[in-house]
Parts: structure tokens; sequence; C-alpha cells
């Protein structure tokens, strides 16, 4: 069962690898606008947005990563003052009854908005802008799903260890 843990983690961080280029390019793309909007006044919808596509495709492709190396919001109100065990049992409770069921019910009420923006390849937000729309909407069941598969890893990892 670890051996799946451990597969399950590197999805997460084969995509992590990737997206996380995409700091560095929404930074080169964003001093671009100011430069092409202050210093020549040019101006462009498409590569407005594109910061906006990059930087939603960090966020929600990088959400699994972010639980795999333990970055994520944690309410630790009580958990950092509770053994080692009930932090184990607090951590199962969470990625069973919290976690998982959220991200199955964020796919479950998402997926109809994806599958439509799909069906008419949903255009621009903005008159000039991406064309991809569609692909956007498409980052939230990806999302949902990326987190799954770590919080299964995880919850995988907890339940092989023994605690006294």
């Amino acid at each position: 069962m670890l051996q799946l843990a451990n597969t399950l983690d590197k999805v997460n961080l084969g995509v992590a690898y990737v997206v996380r280029w995409l700091a560095l390019a929404m930074m080169l793309v964003q001093f671009t606008i100011v430069v092409g909007r202050y210093a020549f006044g040019l101006n462009s919808i498409a590569l407005q947005e594109s910061v906006l596509y990059m930087h939603a495709t960090l966020f929600m492709l990088a959400a699994g990563y972010t639980l795999l190396v333990d970055k994520h919001v944690r309410v630790d109100v009580f958990y950092a003052k509770v053994s080692a065990a009930a932090q184990r049992r607090i951590d199962i409770f969470g990625h069973l009854f919290l976690l998982m069921p959220s991200m199955i019910a964020l796919i479950y009420w998402s997926w109809p908005s994806v599958r439509n923006s799909w069906a008419i390849f949903e255009g621009p937000i903005s008159v000039g802008g991406i064309e991809a729309v569609f692909l956007l909407k498409s980052l939230i069941p990806v999302f949902a799903v990326l987190v799954i598969l770590q919080s299964l890893a995880l919850l995988i990892r907890l339940l092989a260890v023994k605690v006294p």
C-alpha cells in the first residue's frame, strides 16, 4: 500500500514540477504588460488574461503538492496541543469526512458547468481575450482529483503507521 501512496505522490510531484514554471512566466508576462503599457502605450487584453490563466493553473494544479508537503492552511487551535495519536485521528477524520467529501462535491457540482463550457467551447471573459474559458473551468475538477489523490496517499500512510 505504501508503494501506491508513493505513486500517488509522484503524480502531484510531477504536476508541481511542470506548473512551478508558471510563476516565472507570470512574472515575465506581467512585466511585459507593464512595460508595454507605460513605456510604449500598448495594451493587450489577451496578454492580461494570460496572467489570470497562469495564476489559476498554478494555484489549482499545485494544491495537491501543497497538501503533500504539508504547507496547506491548517486551523490548529487544538491540533498542536494534542498527542501524535490524537493528531493522527484528527488527520484521518479530516481526510475521510471533510476533505474527500468536499472534493467529491466540488467535482459533482462543477461538472455540469465544465461540460456545458466544453460543449460550446466557451469564449473569452473579455472582448479580445483568450478564447479558452472551457480550459479554465476544466481546472476545477482536475484540482479536486489531484487533491483527492494526495489525500488518499496521506490517508494510506496514516493508516499504515502503528501508533501506540
